[in-house]
């Protein structure tokens, strides 16, 4: 029985012109800082462009005099645009190569960006962000794939975990700076601002970024498309690792999503530009995706998963309360577990997958927001509904599917590690 049937750890495909691992860039040698930079600001625009109007809801509900639920598309609809685009953009990746396609995707993305601010309606505000949202989908995937290809193997998961790193820092920048600027001048202006923001770093991604010395191209061909999507679907770990990215952003995008919306009311009422420096909270993120490798070296992939969900588990918990300390020490557990989980569960897919890595980290990406645009929808929904208990019940039930996912890859582990031992 192979791996990939037992949930074991397993290579799809192995690719005979991936290079050995001594040939590949590791932490302190040539190149490697600056790659790391690079992909640390690529990874910035793509967030602060992504959900540069989560902070902004409230006002945006207010403009055009529409609910949460309305509002919160201006969101799903970006991350949901990435999410369908994301496998053909991974796919012009295997063929005209990583660099030239995140370049693309980035000048792109900020260009729609620039234009966001003077959307005349909610309905054209949604539609510019799902365009920005497909042009982003070059981004993630291709960013991955270059890391594997680049990088040694004993360095992927901290050089993947410094890239989500840069996603933490991003939506983090984005929403404080959209908070404060919104509060003195309004939401179009602060959305333009991270449009600035965006180009600045686009431009130093594309100067910085070492050209790739390991890619091989691929073919475009629809059929080896297809049986590579395939073989991907057809692993159980790795679909296990896809349900488990888009559970941790079901999480991640409702609450986030709505946490301005309940700050707004009492009890805290407070104003615009202090709820965008809540999430300052995302240099906890930064610390978390970074430091993913070591806590997968004590306790293995799994078992930073489970430490992953529990962390975010007591942070839905805490967030219940009615005291703003506490909401706020829920909110920083919530996304070190949710970033911890994202770059445990990321880079295992980019080590199990050494054929069609890029179609393998698009796949992943694709479920990944998808949980994103269902978080950010059902998760206002629920509050709608509820208020912010429904919002917290919606990510529990969401940890509760990574644990249980989590818990039938060791099952399946532990029986295949027996029928091995039995077969011996």
């Amino acid at each position: 029985m192979s791996p990939a049937s037992t949930g074991a750890s397993t290579i799809v495909g192995a690719d005979a012109s991936v290079p050995t691992p001594d040939a590949r860039v590791s932490p302190g040698g040539p190149g490697y800082r600056r790659m790391s930079f690079a992909l640390f600001l690529a990874g910035v625009a793509t967030f602060a462009l992504l959900y540069s109007t989560q902070a902004l809801l409230p006002l945006i509900s207010g403009e055009f005099g529409v609910a949460a639920s309305d509002a919160s598309w201006t969101v799903a609809a970006a991350t949901g645009g990435l999410a369908l685009f994301v496998l053909p953009m991974s796919a012009l990746s295997e063929r005209f190569g990583r660099r030239a396609v995140m370049t693309a995707s980035l000048a792109v993305a900020v260009t729609l960006g620039l234009l966001v601010p003077f959307a005349p309606s909610l309905g054209v505000l949604i539609a510019l962000r799902a365009l920005q949202g497909a042009a982003l989908a070059g981004l993630p995937a291709s960013a991955t794939a270059y890391l594997a290809e680049e990088v040694s193997p004993k360095a992927l998961v901290t050089a993947i975990g410094l890239f989500v790193a840069g996603n933490s820092v991003g939506g983090m920048s984005g929403r404080v700076v959209t908070g404060w600027v919104a509060q003195e001048w309004g939401w179009r202006i602060a959305v333009g601002v991270i449009g600035v923001i965006a180009v600045a770093c686009a431009v130093a991604f594309r100067l910085l970024l070492p050209a790739p010395k390991h890619f091989r191209a691929g073919s475009l061909r629809p059929g080896v498309l297809a049986r590579t999507v395939r073989a991907h679907l057809s692993d159980p770990l790795l679909c296990r690792l896809y349900a488990i990215g888009a559970l941790f952003m079901t999480v991640f995008g409702g609450v986030y999503t709505v946490i301005g919306y309940r700050l707004t009311e009492a009890p805290f009422s407070l104003p615009q530009g202090i709820i965008g420096s809540i999430f300052l909270v995302y240099l906890v993120g930064t610390v978390s995706a970074s430091t993913a490798g070591r806590l997968v070296g004590r306790l293995g992939r799994r078992g930073a998963l489970y430490a992953a969900g529990g962390t975010t588990t007591a942070g839905l918990l805490l967030s219940l309360a009615g005291s703003l300390p506490l909401v706020l020490a829920g909110l920083v557990l919530i996304t070190a577990g949710f970033f911890a989980g994202h770059a445990v569960a990321s880079s295992a897919v980019s080590k199990t997958a050494t054929h069609g890595r890029a179609q393998a980290s698009a796949l992943y990406q694709s479920a990944y927001y998808i949980g994103s645009s269902a978080g950010s929808t059902v998760g206002a929904i629920a509050f709608h509904a509820g208020g912010w208990a429904g919002t917290v019940g919606v990510g529990l039930l969401a940890v509760l599917g990574v644990v249980t996912i989590t818990l039938f890859g060791t099952r399946a582990a532990r029986l295949h590690r027996r029928g091995l031992a039995t077969a011996a």
